[in-house]
């Protein structure tokens, strides 16, 4: 039902899972695991789905916290859960608070799960090439140092996110990344006329790497690829179906 990184599972402090689509209740085109608060499925399947998620973890049902995410670089840090309504409009949270479990949703965007074992921060974002290109995971990092991370202590791992493969975009978001961010022609690679083949996990990768962590690593998983385990926006889309579910990448410092 869920992936783990030995980058995260060796600490004893942390807790957290790159959830797959299943293992849950939902139906159809939400089959089965949907934590999708956005998404048309049935509210009460997805709190069904939430729940079971929060009990992989060893955590209560109210432990598992999400953000209205709006492709920014917003960082929040929790404290305490909050109502589903109440959800801030940003895409990533930090927390130095034990048994708070930071919920990321995705269909092919980028889920990046952070920690500092050492000094008990955690962190988790979610990194499309909007959020990617803007500063999403630099400003990770800086808020988990303003809760007393050690840039050099902190481990971050990019779940499943759509690869170069599956992912085309158009020439103009190739122009405006070269010009935001010089360099970044490396990750775009030849397409059909007018279009080029976009390695978003390896750009996020680079910007980890930039930020001068401790460790950043990848699992190299394809969400566009691999039907049966993951969501995929552009894959509903390709396929003309009206929704889609998403899924969840979530961490947790030990209670």
């Amino acid at each position: 039902m869920f992936i783990e990184a030995p980058e995260l599972s060796s600490h004893a402090s942390i807790r957290h899972a790159f959830f797959t689509r299943q293992g849950g209740v939902s139906e159809g085109l939400y089959a089965s695991l949907n934590g999708g608060l956005g998404s048309n499925d049935s509210p009460e399947r997805v709190s069904d789905n939430r729940e079971r998620m929060s009990a992989q973890l060893g955590l209560p049902a109210d432990a598992l916290v999400s953000l209205y995410q709006v492709h920014s670089s917003d960082v929040v840090v929790v404290e305490a859960p909050f109502p589903l309504d109440e959800r801030p409009k940003a895409d990533a949270m930090v927390t130095r608070m034990p048994g708070l479990m930071l919920g990321i949703a995705t269909a092919d965007c980028g889920p990046i799960l952070f920690a500092d074992p050492e000094n008990r921060v955690v962190g988790a974002a979610h990194a499309g090439w909007k959020g990617a290109l803007g500063g999403v995971v630099e400003a990770t990092v800086a808020a988990m140092t303003h809760l007393g991370a050690a840039r050099d202590s902190i481990v971050a791992v990019l779940g499943p996110t759509i690869s170069q493969t599956s992912y085309e975009v158009g020439e103009d978001l190739m122009r405006r990344f070269r010009a935001e961010a010089p360099g970044s022609e490396r990750f775009f690679a030849a397409g059909r006329p007018g279009h080029a083949q976009f390695d978003l996990p390896g750009f996020i990768l680079a910007r980890l790497t930039e930020a001068r962590i401790g460790e950043a690593a990848i699992l190299g998983l394809d969400t566009y690829a691999d039907a049966e385990r993951f969501y995929s926006f552009r894959r509903t889309t390709h396929r003309g179906e009206a929704d889609y579910g998403r899924l969840i990448s979530a961490i947790a410092l030990t209670p």
